[in-house]
């Protein structure tokens, strides 16, 4: 589809073209689990009834809107709200008998940890998991980070467990698994290594611009089983979907927004019966590929956990617990990062400078294979125009 055909429209358009249909009528499709993946960003915790995963506690979607306000709490990395998404599904006959239960989310900064889930009861009583991702506090960028160089990092262990817990509570069904950018990646981890039995159940795993694994888990037995089960889409430009390794085949969707800001799920187009797709990435995205990933690839386990590590002392300096609250007084912070940096011992410093050469160095040769890349698929066609 060109840039001129295309309807621009979003997930709110979606729910206005096809919130008429019930699930009944019209399938479960990649933008319906989408939209679920949304509404795991809106913090659910002060509703207690969905704590419980019993699904006979699981609350109607409605219900729970009318409990929200706009002032509660929304995680997601974005400032757009995830609240009126939610109360707009609620009012279609798609979504309004779906309900919500076994709502958890865990935070802890002596474990460098953040985890969220909650599930979807749906009419025919099947059950869908939707992992949050990461979301604006300090701790859950830090365990962003340590997937470079640990495997499992809490919050995969927890998805297992948490997946393993809800297949107990609801054995005669089958499971689907969803997740945006990193409950992406705790969809696929908790996929591939919950017990065998439940990865049985698993019939379906979306993920949604979520970074990969490193050989380590791509290698092992559990993963490809669970392999052809997974669909990933990432946006044209993909930065965060491209990071580590995928065995899978990905769908690539057309964003309204540029750079890193096409991960933001809103600016992802949609038709009525699901996404606008492109047949590959752009440049830009290759470019980051081959950079983070010769990146990554130069540095040893212990080097990656030393700079990370020296990122996070520094972010940490600023005593925001928030990306959020970095923002809002950025000078301070700024001053903060820079006092903290200058008070770093000579070793770490020269280390964190060394592996930051290392990122110009492997970003030069990305532009060289991108140029390299460009030049041998436009070849053949200067050949025939002299021909």
């Amino acid at each position: 589809m060109s840039d001129e055909t295309r309807a621009n429209a979003t997930v709110f358009d979606y729910l206005r073209w096809r919130g008429d249909l019930t699930l009944a009528q019209d399938g479960f499709n990649e933008v319906d689990s989408l939209i679920l993946c949304i509404i795991s960003y809106i913090n659910l915790k002060k509703l207690r009834q969905l704590w419980s995963f019993d699904p006979k506690d699981a609350m109607p979607m409605g219900d729970v809107c009318r409990q929200l306000t706009e002032e509660d709490e929304q995680l997601g990395l974005s400032t757009l709200d995830y609240i009126p998404l939610m109360r707009a599904a609620a009012e279609t006959a798609r979504f309004r008998d779906v309900s919500l239960f076994a709502f958890e989310s865990l935070h802890d900064e002596t474990q460098q940890m953040q985890f969220a889930a909650v599930s979807f009861l749906l009419p025919d009583g099947s059950v869908y998991v939707a992992y949050r991702g990461t979301d604006m506090t300090i701790v859950g960028w830090q365990e962003d980070f340590n997937m470079s160089f640990v495997c499992p990092v809490p919050a995969q262990v927890l998805a297992s467990r948490y997946v393993e817990r809800l297949a107990n509570e609801k054995p005669e069904k089958n499971i689907v698994i969803t997740g945006h950018s990193k409950g992406g990646n705790l969809a696929v981890y908790a996929a591939a290594f919950c017990d065998d039995g439940v990865q049985k159940r698993i019939t379906s795993v979306f993920n949604y611009d979520g970074p990969g694994f490193d050989d380590r888990v791509l290698r092992t037995e559990s993963y490809k089983r669970i392999c052809k089960r997974i669909m990933t889409f990432v946006p044209q430009s993909s930065v965060i979907g491209m990071l580590l390794g995928h065995e899978e085949a990905y769908t690539i969707v057309h964003s309204e927004q540029t750079g890193m800001m096409q991960h933001d799920v809103y600016s992802w187009d949609v038709r009525r019966d699901g996404f606008d797709c492109l047949e590959q990435v752009d440049n830009s995205s290759r470019f980051v590929d081959f950079t983070l990933k010769a990146w990554i690839t130069d540095l040893d386990y212990k080097q990656r956990e030393s700079f990370f590590d020296t990122v996070y002392t520094v972010m940490k300096e600023t005593n925001a617990s928030t990306l959020r609250e970095m923002g809002e007084n950025w000078f301070a912070s700024a001053v903060s990062v820079l006092k903290s940096i200058k008070n770093l011992d000579e070793a770490t410093r020269k280390a964190a400078l060394r592996t930051l050469g290392l990122l110009v160095k492997c970003a030069g040769m990305g532009i060289s294979h991108m140029w390299q890349t460009r030049e041998k698929t436009e070849a053949p066609a200067k050949t025939e125009e002299k021909s």
